[in-house]
């Protein structure tokens, strides 16, 4: 295990997707706070907000320790609750402003969890997935052949098993509703304890999110819009939100670990509306959503 190297990749990715989004979108004003945790570590927040294309985006690096591993991040292995810990990530959101252009989410997180006498044990998590509010299919099947091209070097079997996890996971149960289109997800990844393997499979994690997202954004970025595409954008943008802060594991480790809030909640969109049981009308692009991209399916299947 080298958790410097994985931090100082971290470091570079973090740099490597903001320069990439600045690029596709025209913008370059992403604004970066330093922080520091008085438990142990700190990371630097990076924020774009009010452009033209992006209307915010936040890419977070972070780096934490503590004496004893959150609830949040222990909950799948609790033979480890109350050992000491590192935990280094990079987490992206982009919510984009045209209504046709999908909001995205991408993160990958190092764990190492230590007590003195015994081997760490170590594991890496994350994934990327596509939130759109009108559905392209051909957005969907890029979205899922690069996702593929990712995991495949890796194992013929990480794909389906993780892109079958991204469904199950960003689902809203108390909404009957997935939040997009999925992608992958995973966590406790240590490819059998092989170190330079599961490394590996987590850098082309990292090096394929901006291979999926950027070609959709660019694409989809002068598609013409009005206000009710807008309208229906802030109100899906409710589903975001409450997945967020209701399930997502990484909201929670944060908050759990003592991280800076207005860090970890920078994920969340600049602009959202709640209805009350709304829903709406029939065979519209609207309508289409829920009833055929938030359904899970195998997009490659053709």
């Amino acid at each position: 295990m080298d958790y410097h190297a994985v931090e100082n990749w971290l470091v570079t990715l973090q740099s490597e997707i903001c320069n990439g989004l600045s690029d596709a979108a025209g913008e370059s004003r992403f604004r970066e706070e330093r922080w520091k945790r008085p438990e142990g570590g700190g990371g630097a927040t990076r924020v774009l907000e009010g452009g033209p294309v992006i209307e915010k985006a936040a890419v977070n690096f972070s780096a934490v320790s503590g004496a004893a591993l959150p609830a949040a991040a222990s909950a799948a292995r609790p033979a480890l609750a109350g050992r000491g810990f590192r935990a280094a990530g990079v987490s992206v959101i982009v919510h984009p402003r045209n209504p046709y252009a999908p909001t995205s989410h991408f993160n990958v997180r190092f764990f190492a969890a230590e007590k003195a006498g015994e081997a760490p044990v170590w594991w890496f998590g994350g994934g990327f997935d596509l939130t759109p509010f009108y559905g392209f299919s051909a957005d969907c099947v890029h979205w899922h052949r690069v996702a593929r091209a990712a995991c495949t070097p890796y194992g013929d079997d990480l794909y389906p098993r993780f892109k079958r996890w991204c469904d199950e996971y960003f689902f809203l149960p108390h909404r009957g509703e997935a939040r997009g289109i999925g992608g992958l997800f995973f966590d406790d990844y240590d490819a059998g304890g092989d170190f330079e393997a599961a490394f590996g499979f987590a850098r082309s994690i990292g090096a394929h999110y901006p291979r999926a997202y950027l070609p959709i954004l660019e694409r989809r970025i002068r598609h013409p819009w009005g206000k009710r595409e807008r309208a229906f954008q802030l109100y899906r943008r409710g589903r975001y939100v409450e997945f967020n802060l209701v399930h997502d594991r990484g909201t929670l480790f944060g908050l759990q670990s003592g991280g800076r809030t207005e860090s970890i909640l920078a994920s969340l969109p600049p602009a959202v509306h709640w209805r009350y049981d709304w829903h709406p009308d029939p065979a519209t692009p609207e309508a289409r959503l829920t009833e055929h991209f938030l359904q899970p399916r195998d997009w490659l299947a053709g």
